[in-house]
């Protein structure tokens, strides 16, 4: 019986082919193994040859075609049997989640895995959890401790409820990784406290420049999904809609392509180092900029940046915007903006990524001579009163009938059938309880 036999961590090679990197890729994948170079499959030895030759192409593998690098689960060495000369590789279990040979990248020829005595393709399935895993062990949100110890989420539970989701009480915080391994609340369960200490400031300029400022509100310090509603409903405020009467049907044109400047805004949210600071939106005369922290994630080119491969820093925090409608993991956000707006309306550097949206010039130019207020479509069918309320909770959410009462000089009795008014029109919605909650504009 031959000395050496092929089994799942036993591959045999009578010399040396480029498809050794394949068989070190499974065997990081899988429990290890070792490749014995000089052997051929029925086990007879033969020898190899050109020794330097072949540890200098093996030596290649490693510290070129793989991604991760793998040299500390790698190693060669000499064997001798029978007066020839064999090459043994040894290859230990992968300490990352997943592998692949860097021609393929992360697809199904990339990222093989040894079953049996045959090196195999991964499924596209297993890929994706491997590889959300590996950012999941590593995000730093997950890791780094919140500055806050008492937090809560009741805002977070009623948008899951809202969700059709059931989340059990006592597993509601595990289940969302909102605790780190010394079970202390990471910043990712501050960023989606009810409270917390993390701003979120829209700025808007006079002029075309930073010179002077008209208006700064900041809409953070609460749960991020909050804090992005009442940012989208600002920018929703602000886009500025300009109607053509002469022709049928009516042609609406609006300052900025909402969609487009929504997907910036949760890009910058999504992709954001908060270990930094927080994402800023900037609107001056003639343009939105919305600026986020950390430049692209490791590994990502501008070339896959701008196709719109999906590869999140903040992985977990990408999920819970999924799970709740906000966004999706198709990557079509940044090529969305590209079709509308090109490419350099991104400036991309080590430590930011800024996206510029021009405002239309027509649009511009007509709102200096007419009368433009807040988006028409808000304005559609509502009053005096109903206006200066929709109107006063995008600046705050949590004005109360007394506040609003008094800044708009009418009485409470006012406001609340104001506010019975909008939620029937589907306007306004109320998050949370009387006392503790607050109101989202809808539209």
């Amino acid at each position: 019986m031959p000395k050496y036999i092929e089994s799942e961590t036993l591959e045999l090679k009578e010399k040396y082919t480029d498809a050794i990197c394949k068989v070190i890729v499974s065997f990081l994948n899988a429990s290890g193994g070792t490749i014995v170079i000089g052997v051929k499959d029925d086990g007879t030895v033969v020898g190899v040859d050109k020794i330097d030759e072949t540890f200098k192409k093996i030596s290649d593998v490693i510290t070129t075609q793989i991604e991760p690098n793998p040299q500390d689960e790698v190693s060669s060495e000499l064997r001798f049997e029978n007066g020839k000369t064999l090459i043994v590789v040894n290859v230990s279990k992968g300490i990352k989640h997943i592998y692949c040979q860097k021609k393929y990248g992360f697809s199904s020829v990339g990222c093989t895995i040894r079953v049996g005595t045959t090196c195999r393709e991964m499924t596209p399935e297993q890929i994706r959890i491997r590889y959300e895993n590996k950012f999941i062990d590593s995000e730093y949100m997950l890791k780094k401790r919140a500055t806050l110890s008492d937090l809560s989420f009741k805002e977070l539970k009623i948008y899951y409820s809202e969700k059709g989701y059931h989340l059990d009480d006592n597993n509601f915080e595990a289940n969302l990784n909102l605790k780190n391994q010394n079970g202390e609340h990471n910043l990712l369960a501050e960023l989606l406290a009810d409270r917390n200490n993390i701003p979120l400031i829209f700025v808007k300029f006079k002029g075309n420049d930073k010179a002077s400022i008209s208006e700064r509100s900041d809409y953070g310090y609460r749960c991020i999904i909050t804090s992005y509603d009442r940012i989208k409903n600002r920018l929703q405020s602000e886009n500025i809609c300009i109607s053509n009467t002469t022709v049928r049907p009516r042609k609406d044109t609006y300052l900025f392509d909402y969609d487009c400047v929504n997907e910036a805004v949760l890009n910058a949210l999504v992709h954001n180092d908060w270990t930094i600071t927080e994402p800023q939106i900037s609107m001056f005369d003639n343009r939105l900029e919305i600026l986020s922290h950390g430049g692209l994630p490791s590994g990502m080119t501008k070339k896959q940046f701008f196709e719109g491969i999906s590869k999140p820093r903040n992985i977990t925090l990408m999920r819970i915007f999924l799970s709740m409608g906000l966004t999706e993991h198709t990557g079509h956000g940044i090529p969305t903006i590209v079709k509308k707006y090109g490419e350099d309306v991104f400036e991309i550097e080590a430590n930011y990524i800024r996206c510029t949206i021009p405002f239309d010039e027509e649009v511009l130019d007509k709102s200096k001579n007419e009368n433009v207020g807040l988006n028409v479509g808000l304005n559609v069918g509502l009053n005096k009163t109903e206006k200066k309320v929709v109107s006063l909770l995008i600046e705050d959410s949590e004005y109360t009938s007394d506040e609003l009462a008094a800044r708009i000089g009418v009485t409470k009795r006012t406001i609340e059938r104001a506010f019975i008014s909008l939620q029937n029109k589907n306007i306004i919605e109320r998050i949370g309880s009387k006392r503790d909650g607050s109101w989202i504009v809808t539209k």
